[in-house]
């Protein structure tokens, strides 16, 4: 992801958005999170949301900016965003490309391909 941010930053803007926690303690909690320590709860206030997405910023080296979404998970359930998913939308405002849900169907070739041919269109830059 890092290798298309740089690849494209001077033509798309990116962001990440931190959404509500998948797989929080007090949920549905996974085994490899378990395993690899990725362990919290479902943040129960912004400041404790904003803090879990700066732990998660650094703790995975993410180079992209970041914007943390507030407490009523609108972007999340407009965009069917948890726990992952990869989107372009246009300077038009509508959706470009929409990936399948990550981690299974997270698919950064087809999501850079896409970039690439939206780029490519001199009314898109």
């Amino acid at each position: 992801m890092t290798q298309i941010y740089q690849r494209f930053q001077d033509r798309v803007e990116f962001f990440v958005v931190y959404v509500q926690e998948a797989h929080p303690t007090d949920g549905w909690q996974t085994d490899s999170n378990i395993a690899d320590g990725v362990l919290f709860r479902q943040h129960q206030s912004y400041a404790e949301r904003e803090a879990v997405a700066q732990s998660c910023s650094l703790d995975l080296h993410i180079g992209l900016p970041i914007i943390i979404e507030e407490m009523d998970n609108a972007i999340d359930e407009a965009y069917g965003a948890a726990p992952e998913r990869l989107y372009l939308v246009g300077v038009d405002g509508k959706v470009a490309y929409q990936g399948g849900a990550g981690p299974h169907f997270f698919n950064l070739d087809e999501w850079e391909r896409a970039i690439e041919a939206y780029v490519a269109v001199p009314a898109n830059r």
